[in-house]
């Protein structure tokens, strides 16, 4: 076995950039897939929150003997509302939540599609849009 002068062990510059370029395909190639994924669990989590919203609005229904106006809005799941002697809520155990994308959920009765219509206008905060920025609905 015979040693080459002083040469110090260690990697060379170029194979520094070697290993770096390959690091940097890889997170070109997986990070765009990781972040499609994220954009697709907050649309899951929409749909979760409209759901359970849906059943707390059908549980007021049952007690109260009507769905709230839309003056009174999802509020009236957390707070009685002004001459409702038979409401039995709270039916939410915390506040009305904001959709994924931080806006509030959009609540009408009569709906015009069911009995209520629930919606967020997704993460573009705009009526209708396509992929994330689509409308999730209970409809």
């Amino acid at each position: 076995m015979t040693r080459r002068g002083n040469r110090s062990a260690g990697f060379t510059l170029l194979e520094l950039l070697v290993v770096l370029v390959i690091i940097g395909l890889l997170v070109g190639y997986v990070g765009p897939r990781y972040f499609s994924q994220v954009g697709k669990s907050e649309v899951k989590a929409a749909r979760a929150q409209i759901k359970a919203l849906e059943d707390s609005l059908d549980q007021y229904r049952l007690d109260v003997g009507h769905y709230p106006s839309n003056e009174q809005g999802l509020e009236a799941l957390t707070a009685a509302p002004a001459g409702e002697t038979r409401w039995q809520g709270p039916y939410l155990k915390k506040a009305v939540p904001k959709d994924p994308w931080g806006s509030s959920y959009q609540y009408r009765y009569p709906g015009e599609h069911g009995e209520v219509d629930i919606y967020s206008f997704g993460k573009d905060s705009q009526p209708g849009g396509t992929g994330e920025g689509a409308d999730v609905t209970n409809w």
